[in-house]
């Protein structure tokens, strides 16, 4: 079992980097780079990846499920004892980040990079020189995806940590629950 400090450390953790990305992504589609990407992306990776590794870990400990028993009922993805309107919530949050990625996709022309003195964006085998700020756009979009994967992520983080911490107080699940039970 995962000590309940550190679970806690780490719902926070993952808190602080959903917020350190939605705020950076807020000021890329504001058209400002508040963070260099490397500090910004390393910034986030530090504060998610850990609480996904422990919501995942111990929420596979806690009710060792492999599966859900129906695809889209909410009740088999989200542990019995969280209230619906949190997986809601956590979902809707979710969202904003794929949101934000899919933009981001939309808006890239190619990989971005200096040869020779020029910015040049290579798509497909074709380089196509372009303009100093269309190459900071295309890096401000790179950022946002790379900011977008790490906040969903720190969503998932933040919710299965919270699942886990919170399941002390929650009633044994029914026989049409999945936790604890063997799946057919």
């Amino acid at each position: 079992m995962i000590p309940h400090r550190l679970l806690v450390v780490c719902s926070a953790m993952c808190s602080a980097g959903m917020v350190w990305a939605a705020v950076l992504i807020a000021g890329l589609l504001a058209g400002v780079r508040l963070v260099p990407t490397p500090a910004a992306v390393g910034i986030a990776a530090v504060l998610a990846i850990p609480g996904v590794v422990a919501g995942v870990i111990g929420n596979r400990w806690s009710y060792r499920t492999t599966r859900p028993r129906a695809r889209w009922a909410l009740t088999s993805w989200v542990p019995p004892h969280v209230p619906h309107w949190a997986a809601m919530l956590a979902g809707v949050i979710f969202f904003g980040f794929w949101l934000a990625v899919v933009i981001a996709f939309a808006g890239l022309d190619g990989n971005a990079e200096q040869r020779d003195g020029q910015y040049v964006v290579e798509n497909n085998g074709r380089v196509t020189v372009i303009t100093e700020a269309d190459y900071d756009r295309q890096l401000d979009h790179e950022q946002q995806i790379s900011l977008g994967i790490l906040g969903a992520l720190a969503v998932g983080g933040t919710f299965m940590t919270a699942a886990v911490l919170t399941h002390h107080a929650a009633p044994e699940p029914t026989h049409t629950q999945s936790a604890g039970l063997p799946l057919a």
